[in-house]
């Protein structure tokens, strides 16, 4: 049972808001082995998807090994790809649409929290419809330091005007509840791309759910 309330939700998006994070997968990999040569399984490329395109570049090949302007063009490429295999797909996890509502109706205050490109989050806002629900939005070319680094959370929180411990951060992957939780944030895990298991950095996790209909999160409002 969740006991406290919160002021504000914090969302991140990909494999959070909508289940995508597999075509994210298959379109790193295709572009890091096909397109730049590198020698990265299916499973290694799904471990590396967290913070920037940049950082995932430069963890792969290392710092330096690209020019700023082929990280950006790799990295609009490889959005292009996902969203051409993904957009017959989209649609918000099960549940999440009734409970944006609610929260609304309840005046919680909400935004969202991603590493995510503009070109990325504006496919999933505008798509669907459900941009006038956040009151901010908090992107990749917003922050310095991506997750597991707080900035991108406790951005939100402050345009949001809402103190780290009144917020409720939902996450799908570990670097981003360790973020949470460096941010000084609670955080509810949703298992679409990671096991309960995978989650190493756990003690700020109130809870872990598969989609929005789980009954614990009546508990929130």
């Amino acid at each position: 049972m969740i006991t406290t309330k919160a002021k504000a939700f914090l969302f991140d998006l990909n494999g959070t808001m909508i289940n995508d994070m597999a075509f994210h997968n298959h379109a790193w990999h295709n572009i890091l082995t096909k397109d730049l040569g590198a020698s990265i399984s299916f499973e290694a490329v799904k471990k590396e998807m967290y913070g920037k395109n940049q950082d995932l570049l430069e963890r792969v090949f290392g710092a330096g090994h690209f020019s700023q302007e082929q990280i950006d063009q790799i990295s609009i490429e490889k959005e292009r790809r996902y969203q051409a295999d993904y957009k017959q797909h989209l649609r918000l996890i099960d549940g999440l649409a009734a409970f944006l509502e609610r929260a609304k109706e309840h005046g919680i205050l909400m935004a969202i929290g991603s590493a995510a490109i503009p070109f990325n989050i504006n496919f999933v806002l505008d798509n669907l419809n459900i941009r006038d629900y956040f009151g901010a939005i908090v992107s990749a070319e917003d922050v310095v330091n991506s997750k597991p680094d707080p900035e991108t959370f406790t951005k939100g929180a402050a345009i949001l005007g809402v103190s780290p411990a009144d917020c409720i951060v939902f996450e799908d992957a570990p670097k981003g509840v360790e973020a949470a939780k460096n941010a000084g944030m609670r955080c509810i895990a949703l298992t679409t791309m990671h096991t309960k298991e995978e989650f190493t950095i756990s003690d700020n996790v109130i809870a872990f759910i598969e989609d929005y209909n789980d009954p614990v999160l009546t508990d929130l409002f």
